[in-house]
């Protein structure tokens, strides 16, 4: 399966850099930079029809993902989780079609897999020595994984207040953890020194191209699942945003491979009140978003209090017609416990701040009793057992 990948471009300026090299953020505006593919050349030889048959895994979409070379495409079994009809929560809210994308059965228990395998993927394909990454938890098992999969060191910076299973996986997982007095922000400055003095590549969210192409593939099989045509209304837990970006961007692509129509869901964004950046930014009508001072949330995965994609984020939920919105810590502890009563799923945080979002949408008829309603389960909620009393 070849690899259809054709240069870079950067997401603010347009400006086009070559795919063959390690980059971070776009020299010149030092934004997030996306990988673009030669889309002629592979509509004509990948028609949806070539799926039938592969892997269940997100490599299937190979032709669209940026490692050339299938040594390295590694893989854990990341990718293709389950559409699960939310019968009883439907029926609580009062919707006929409400269904969760888990991405909790995921390797390491999060959507984080399918970044990092790409990200860790393509950084080795390009002569990565060793890699790094500031993370609230998933993103540096993830990492941690990956990076043992291809045989590079992998250097994680966290906050001190993480939950311990998170740091016991890390270290399990052969990954060197250095815990911060701070916020994922500040882990990032160490980071960045780092890489300043050679010791490592950046993974971080956005600051390389290559996450964000693991992550589109839930787009990609969002449509595939729904039969190539795409649900009503996605709902997400946001904190570095890569979700949205990704598969927005998937959707694009798939439009011109001739998979799917014009029609979009609209992309709801959801935030803590405790750190709701983009959703202050979004009510302000700003297409980027000033950090968040103080943040503090029980949902360690939104506890992001600057995003350096948070224009991708607003333009793809303002396009799509879509949503941001914030909610309480109570709200996504009670939401996740009710998940878990009626549906026997034990979720993340992260994905009760959707459920407790969706309850608010469909309180206010901005979501109506017969759309076709997706909510994105992030992860497993079993590293977060401390919350739970």
């Amino acid at each position: 399966m070849k690899s259809y990948l054709a240069h870079l471009e950067c997401g603010w300026s347009g400006e086009i850099y070559p795919a063959n090299q390690l980059m971070n953020l776009s020299p010149a505006a030092q934004r997030p930079l996306l990988a673009r593919y030669d889309i002629d050349a592979a509509r004509k030889a990948f028609p949806r029809e070539a799926l039938l048959g592969r892997e269940p895994n997100l490599w299937r979409y190979a032709e669209m993902l940026p490692v050339q070379d299938e040594a390295f495409r590694f893989t854990l079994g990341e990718g293709f989780t389950p559409l699960l009809r939310l019968k009883r929560l439907g029926a609580a809210l009062g919707l006929a079609n409400l269904t969760a994308k888990d991405e909790g059965q995921n390797p390491t228990g999060s959507f984080k897999a399918r970044g990092l395998v790409m990200a860790v993927a393509r950084a080795a394909e390009l002569g990565a020595k060793a890699l790094a990454i500031p993370t609230a938890g998933n993103a540096g098992s993830a990492m941690a994984a990956y990076a043992a999969l291809a045989g590079l060191p992998a250097y994680v910076y966290a906050p001190r207040d993480m939950p311990m299973p998170f740091l016991a996986e890390m270290k399990a997982l052969g990954a060197e953890v250095t815990l911060i007095d701070g916020l994922i922000n500040d882990c990032a400055k160490y980071v960045r020194e780092g890489v300043e003095q050679g010791r490592w590549f950046d993974l971080s969210t956005l600051k390389e191209p290559y996450r964000a192409e693991g992550k589109k593939t839930m787009g990609y099989e969002l449509a595939e699942q729904f039969g190539w045509e795409l649900p009503d209304v996605v709902i997400y837990p946001t904190g570095g945003g890569t979700g949205i970006v990704g598969m927005w961007k998937a959707f694009d692509e798939m439009e011109k491979l001739g998979w799917i129509g014009p029609k979009r869901p609209r992309m709801v964004s959801v935030q803590s009140d405790g750190c709701a950046p983009i959703v202050r930014a979004y009510d302000k009508g700003e297409r980027t978003a000033e950090a968040w001072a103080n943040a503090a949330t029980i949902a360690d995965g939104l506890r992001v209090p600057v995003a350096v994609g948070d224009f991708l984020i607003l333009d793809a939920v303002r396009a799509s017609n879509g949503t941001a919105l914030a909610v309480s810590d109570e709200s996504i502890l009670s939401s996740v416990l009710e998940l878990g009563r009626l549906e026997g799923i034990f979720a993340a945080p992260e994905c009760g701040a959707t459920i407790a979002a969706l309850r608010r949408l469909v309180e206010s008829r901005w979501i109506k009793p017969n759309e076709r309603v997706v909510l994105f389960l992030t992860g497993n909620g079993l590293k977060y057992t401390h919350l739970i009393r």
